[in-house]
């Protein structure tokens, strides 16, 4: 279905702040390097691979930590990357599974990358600190540099669809908001033609391959002091019988209301980005 020439945007209240541009750089994919861990640890120096995947500033993926085949740590890990300044905070969240020296312990850990470009060579650079997996002991932190690769030394194990990952996420608008909940109404913006689409939030499903009508497909997102910015993203699942797939969305929050008009091909995705503002502030 095709989209109006421009995006209808309505505030009942006060409008949010719009805001686009294209991202600087794309740290999709995988990065291998070394990893440097201060006196007391149980390797010196270990390789370290990451296999990122991102969708808007959302990172998500798998660790691997080994100074070997037979002495491994896989984890689990979120983040967030700032395509302005080229900076990804990454956080792991537990460990999925190891097989290292029985005097060892795991570590959870933190990381703060900056991308540095020379030519068509690219590394993430920067330092860390943790915990170990019991949460009794702080880690000896350390340094960290990584390369992209296109050869992973582990299987890669992606966390989201192609879909999601491999389309940009194109950013309709930015809104601010003063109320906790948020409900959200999708419809077909127009002649009803089997558009089919899935919205996450933060990377997360919020909604599975719901086909576009004149009854709203209907999502909430919470927001809340330790996730003050929620970005929801619409990944048209097919083109309808008159591409490309298009959306109304209508959005309550609070006393206000916002229509948006997103569309979503097979290059790009529609995304939302909601912040967080204390009422008053």
């Amino acid at each position: 279905m095709s989209l109006r020439l421009f995006i209808i945007f309505t505030c009942l209240c006060i409008s949010g702040h719009a805001q686009t541009g294209k991202p600087e750089a794309n740290i999709n994919g995988i990065w291998k390097g070394k990893l440097v861990q201060n006196q007391g640890g149980c390797f010196p120096v270990y390789n370290i691979e990451l296999q990122l995947q991102i969708a808007g500033s959302h990172i998500t993926g798998y660790s691997y930590h080994f100074s070997d085949p037979t002495n491994y740590v896989k984890e689990d890990f979120e983040g967030s990357w700032d395509a302005k300044t080229k900076t990804a905070t990454i956080d792991e969240l537990k460990v999925i599974t190891f097989q290292i020296p029985s005097d060892c312990i795991p570590c959870i850990k933190k990381y703060s990358l900056i991308l540095h470009t020379e030519g068509v060579d690219e590394q993430l650079r920067g330092n860390w600190s943790g915990t170990t997996m019991d949460k009794r002991t702080a880690c000896p932190p350390g340094t960290i540099v990584l390369n992209r690769v296109t050869k992973p030394d582990f299987k890669p194990d992606p966390k989201l669809p192609p879909a999601l990952v491999q389309r940009k996420a194109e950013l309709i608008k930015e809104i601010m908001v003063d109320t906790g909940n948020i409900k959200i109404d999708f419809y077909d913006n127009g002649q009803i033609d089997g558009d089919t689409i899935s919205v996450y939030v933060n990377n997360f499903p919020s909604v599975s391959r719901r086909m576009l009508t004149a009854k709203p497909v209907t999502m909430n997102v919470r927001i809340d002091l330790k996730k003050t910015m929620q970005e929801v993203i619409m990944v048209g699942e097919n083109m309808g019988s008159i591409p490309p797939n298009t959306a109304l969305m209508i959005i309550n929050a609070g006393e206000k209301r916002y229509q948006l008009y997103l569309k979503s091909d097979s290059t790009k995705n529609a995304m939302v980005r909601f912040i967080y503002q204390k009422p008053g502030g």
